[in-house]
């Protein structure tokens, strides 16, 4: 297992975190879409300007782990506002929006220690309930969320460009 620190992120990140994001995400789902889809996606969410604007924005909280050279190897990504919170009867939960480690680390801990950050951060800010998406196939993902107390309480859509995928959204009570 390699040692790993978790720390903020700052706005020098934002191309790193820009970059795992594409990697990540491509390598677990990229196989799924079409080209121009997967490519409209990325282009979308892991924009580097749309990540930076998200580090200087309070309402989104990012949390890096890094090795001791200082190499990114996965991250977090909360929001302030759930955007599922229509689907649930919590007052204010928060949305964890990214979970994402570089695959070479995987295995390795970071996703557990992830996790308990941003139910810990989650708590810390009055959240009663943090909500997460996954994809209806993607079980072992499931299995890790409800590891960590996460139980599905809706169906949603998730769309890469064009194409739609049955989601799940899962969501733990604080």
């Amino acid at each position: 297992m390699t040692d790993f620190t978790l720390r903020d992120a700052v706005a020098g990140d934002a191309a790193a975190l820009s970059l795992l994001g594409r990697q990540s995400f491509a390598a677990a789902f990229g196989h799924l879409y079409r080209p121009e889809d997967l490519a409209a996606f990325l282009d979308e969410t892991h924009d580097p300007a749309r990540v930076a604007g998200e580090i200087a924005d309070p309402a989104y909280i990012h949390q890096l782990a890094v090795d001791d050279a200082g190499r990114l190897m996965g991250y977090c990504k909360l929001t302030a506002d759930s955007d599922y919170a229509s689907h649930s009867e919590a007052r204010a939960p928060m949305g964890l929006s990214q979970l994402y480690t570089d695959p070479a680390c995987t295995g390795q801990g970071l996703g557990a220690a992830l996790m308990d950050w941003a139910l810990a951060t989650a708590r810390s800010r009055g959240a009663d309930a943090g909500q997460l998406s996954v994809w209806s196939e993607n079980h072992g993902a499931q299995r890790f969320y409800q590891r960590h107390g996460f139980a599905k309480i809706a169906d949603i859509d998730f769309w890469v460009g064009s194409h739609r995928d049955d989601e799940f959204l899962y969501e733990k009570r604080l």
